[in-house]
């Protein structure tokens, strides 16, 4: 059997730095869905394109790092 390639998983930090109050619902919802609860919390997920699109969607409330 040939081996696998081992793949280098990308870990991003998120740190949650702008209030989410004045913003629709959807948007409060993924920053609760990313394991953000105050204000300045980071969390590290793996990067992944279903997470992409989660900061897309609230970039202007987040700090992310590589």
């Amino acid at each position: 059997m040939p081996k696998k390639k081992e793949t280098s998983v990308k870990i991003l930090r998120v740190t949650w730095v702008k209030s989410d109050i004045g913003f629709p619902k959807d948007q409060k919802a993924t920053v609760k869905a990313l394991g953000l609860r105050r204000l300045h919390q980071t969390v590290e997920h793996k990067d992944t394109p279903a997470l992409r699109g989660m900061l897309n969607k609230i970039i202007h409330l987040l700090k992310i790092e590589e």
